[in-house]
Parts: structure tokens; C-alpha cells; sequence
């Protein structure tokens, strides 16, 4: 569910999106008699970009304060920041404007984005289906770094954020002061860092070369959570409500804009 291959699923979401978007646009102008030379699909291709380009600075825009501390992170387009609202007005004023003079490129250009809207919003609505679907944090078996077993049978009543991490994995190691920043930031969160597949002598060693100190430190000897919540790379970072059920997650390094974005609109009350 959170990957298809080495890619997330909301990139192949927007990707498919598009490519519906694309496909309306082309059949529609071959429909048209009299077509001028530029052709409504190329038309839509330049909106997509446009549309894509707004709604990533109209997000950084929104985060400012969490991208200018990592400059780079703006780039790290992966984290899902986009704003839909900002990037659709662009994309259906870009055609509006360039198809002024040629009227026959309106049409079609106009009735592929809207496909294309139709698309991703029906897919964005299977994908919440699905993750509703999923396991919930009582099906996690851990163990702590003393050995002990720990469970999740009841609800911790507190949103949790899980991070699955180890201390081979770069974007894993990079990520890591984003996450401790966080949990001092949000006290009202429960943050568990779970290591997978290492041993606690292992854990507690890094953790102290990097200076790094988190609350819930949990171990995952098998790598079962990655099995159990469809993960196939490190690092994930999944989010539950207070009722233990997951509501977001993110394959891959997440950028601090991103983090916060999901901790303060989809967890807070």
C-alpha cells in the first residue's frame, strides 16, 4: 500500500493522473476539426509543469520557517509537498492565457485536467479505503532495550508518530535530529523510534556518537513492522491517531516542513 517498487504510491498516483489528463486532452482535439498546429496534449504538459512548480513553492511558502533551516529539503520533492488548491488555478490559467489565440486548445486542454482531477481525487479516495484497512498499532509486537516485550493491546491515547530506522541507513541517520526536534516540539505526541533488525548494544552506541535522545526507543529484531505495514525501504515514518489507527505515512527521508504538516493537520485534534 505505501509502495509501489522504489516508488511511493502517491507518486504513481499523480503520475497516472496526469497520464489520464494527457490521454482526455489527445483524444478530445482529434475530435476537433481544424486543429491548430500546437497540440492541446503539449498544451496540457506545460500546464502540468506550471500546476506542479506553484503548488511546490505555495507549500515551501506555507513551511517557510522549516525549509529555511535546510535549504536543500526545498528540492526534496519526494515529501509529497504540494499544494493542489495553489497549483490548479495556475495550470487552468496557464491554458486559459495560451489558448487566447487559438480557442480549439481550450477545450480539450481544459476537460484533461479535469479528468485528470477526477482521477487522483478517486484514487486519493481508494488509497484512504485501503490504509483504513490496514494494521493497527496493536498489531506491533516490539521489544524494549532491556529485552522486555512490549505490546500496544490498548490504545496509548495519545497520537503516536513510528519511525522505522537503522543505524546503517543514511536518510535513516540524516532524518533523525528532524525527529528529535519534533518530539520536543510536540509534547501531546508520542514519538517511538524502532529500530529494525539490530541489537540494543548496537542502538544504545549510536545513538550516543550522535548525540541523540528520544523517549520510546523500541527494538524490532525481525523487521516485522516493516512486513506488517507494507514497508519495503527504510526509513518509514507512520502515523497514528490516539485510537491506534494509522491515518499517513511516508517512505523515505521526510523533510521537518513535512513532518509538521502531518503532525499538526492530521493528529492534533
Amino acid at each position: 500500500m505505501m509502495s509501489v517498487g522504489p516508488f511511493s504510491v502517491h507518486v504513481i498516483v499523480v503520475v497516472l493522473a496526469a497520464l489520464i489528463a494527457w490521454l482526455v486532452a489527445r483524444s478530445m482535439q482529434r475530435a476537433e476539426p481544424n486543429s491548430p498546429r500546437k497540440t492541446a496534449a503539449h498544451l496540457l504538459l506545460d500546464a502540468l509543469l506550471v500546476g506542479l512548480i506553484a503548488a511546490r513553492l505555495g507549500y515551501v511558502a506555507r513551511w517557510w520557517p522549516e525549509y529555511l533551516a535546510t535549504p536543500r529539503s526545498i528540492l526534496a520533492i519526494g515529501d509529497g509537498g504540494f499544494d493542489w488548491w495553489i497549483g490548479l488555478p495556475a495550470a487552468v490559467a496557464l491554458v486559459l492565457w495560451k489558448s487566447h489565440h487559438a480557442r480549439a486548445l481550450r477545450r480539450p486542454a481544459l476537460i484533461g485536467i479535469a479528468a485528470g482531477m477526477l482521477a487522483w481525487a478517486a484514487a486519493q479516495g481508494t488509497l484512504a479505503t485501503l490504509q483504513r484497512a490496514t494494521p493497527s498499532l496493536s498489531a506491533l509486537q516490539l521489544e524494549g532495550m532491556d529485552g522486555s516485550a512490549v505490546s500496544f493491546d490498548k490504545p496509548i491515547g495519545k497520537p503516536v508518530v513510528l519511525n522505522l530506522w537503522a543505524s546503517w541507513c543514511p536518510p535513516c541517520r540524516r532524518e533523525m535530529p528532524i525527529l528529535a526536534q519534533a518530539q520536543s516540539d510536540h509534547p501531546g505526541v508520542v514519538f517511538l523510534m524502532v529500530n529494525q533488525g539490530e541489537q540494543a548494544p548496537t542502538v544504545q552506541q549510536f545513538l550516543a556518537q550522535q548525540g541523540l535522545s528520544f523517549d520510546h526507543v523500541l527494538l524490532d529484531p525481525l523487521s516485522e513492522a516493516m512486513q506488517t505495514f507494507g514497508s519495503r525501504g527504510l526509513p518509514t515514518t507512520l502515523f497514528f491517531d490516539a485510537q491506534g489507527k494509522l491515518v499517513d505515512s511516508h517512505m523515505g527521508e521526510i523533510t521537518a516542513a513535512r513532518l509538521k504538516d502531518v503532525v499538526e493537520h492530521r493528529l492534533q485534534p
